[in-house]
């Protein structure tokens, strides 16, 4: 079965280089193709943690707050204190509904004084910011501006991308960015990605020159054994990296979500979900994502939620993903965990394709 081309599902600048290079699997992410894997996930994982790994991330669309108002808005919309941002750095931003739902988690990147991007998960923030701008009436334009994310992760990330543009990018501190134009190719270098590697995000800002950034990346990396890869499932959860929309569900507020330290409730401004949230502080969750170590032989990852109970049998909570980890050598999960069943140290029992396991409850990030 070949999946076709079309206004309803899109293909980023960079798929055709990633699919030749050896990605085999895909999923949909903000209605694109985001390639998952190759062949050879051992390998995958290898190149990631031990060299240098290149992913078409083109799917992590932006939405462009642009005008006098933008920075207005966007302190309205996030429950991060967004009020110091300052142009060419980046923060990692819970946004929140009105009963303070956590409905998606970008980072946000203010490119100029009047335009701010938000690089988003998989949800329709597009259209969840323009509705609350016309109420509002802010005087800003809400788009989807034609910016692709390539990622460059691994630890020879850092030599790759200098080969590429030269020795000031190792001078950029962490989610600092700087817009420039390389051999005509306008781009926007941020130390970023969605691994704990290291690394930087390259936010193609011409569609048309995809291929092009991708040759010049992939050639300064041949040197330090470069390889095609993705966002990586289990290197996510060894580190924990949230997944939103994998690791929670629709009902999850940050403080659930295992985020809450991002989330700013002490500013004199108002921001959508802010009594929600302060309400929910006060009284304290009522479930949490927690880790979970499950026993047992490598497990392969699971495709949908499954269960989690007490060895009695009764219900616990809802196991959200789970992979074998390479760097602990131990099966990990990530599950919503209802109180008082969150406590690390707590046992438990969690449902796989294999039956049922005996788990023990962990707090993230996980430290064995």
């Amino acid at each position: 079965m070949q999946l076709a081309q079309g206004p309803r599902v899109r293909f980023s600048p960079f798929y055709r280089k990633s699919e030749a290079a050896g990605m085999q699997t895909a999923t949909i992410f903000n209605r694109m193709v985001l390639p998952v894997a190759t062949e050879d996930p051992k390998a995958d994982y290898e190149a990631l943690t031990q060299r240098v790994a290149l992913w078409d991330v083109g799917c992590e669309r932006q939405v462009q707050v642009q005008g006098p108002d933008a920075l207005k808005l966007c302190q309205y919309l996030s429950a991060r204190d967004l009020s110091q941002l300052k142009i060419g750095v980046a923060k990692y931003v819970p946004l929140c509904d009105h009963k303070g739902r956590l409905i998606n988690d970008p980072i946000a990147l203010r490119v100029d004084d009047d335009t701010i991007w938000f690089s988003i998960a998989d949800s329709d923030v597009l259209l969840w910011i323009r509705a609350i701008s016309g109420e509002r009436g802010d005087n800003v334009d809400v788009t989807e501006p034609d910016v692709s994310p390539l990622a460059v992760q691994g630890p020879s990330a850092t030599d790759t991308v200098a080969d590429v543009f030269g020795d000031w990018v190792r001078e950029l501190k962490f989610f600092h960015f700087r817009r420039i134009t390389h051999q005509d190719i306008p781009v926007v270098v941020c130390r970023s990605g969605w691994s704990k590697q290291g690394g930087f995000e390259l936010f193609l800002e011409d569609g048309s020159k995809g291929e092009q950034l991708w040759d010049l990346v992939w050639t300064a990396g041949e040197p330090h054994g470069i390889r095609v890869g993705a966002p990586n499932n289990a290197e996510r959860i060894e580190n924990f990296l949230l997944s939103w929309g994998a690791d929670t569900d629709e009902e999850s507020d940050p403080f659930e979500a295992a985020i809450g330290k991002y989330v700013d409730l002490g500013v004199e401004h108002d921001f959508i979900g802010k009594q929600a949230l302060l309400e929910k502080r006060a009284l304290g969750p009522t479930r949490e994502l927690k880790g979970l170590l499950i026993e047992g032989e490598p497990l392969e990852p699971n495709s949908e939620p499954t269960g989690l109970r007490n060895p009695n049998g009764t219900h616990a909570g809802q196991t959200r993903v789970m992979n074998h980890s390479p760097r602990f050598q131990q099966n990990l999960g990530l599950a919503i965990v209802e109180v008082p069943h969150n406590l690390p140290g707590t046992k438990l029992q969690v449902e796989t394709s294999e039956g049922w396991r005996q788990a023990t409850v962990a707090d993230l990030p996980f430290d064995l």
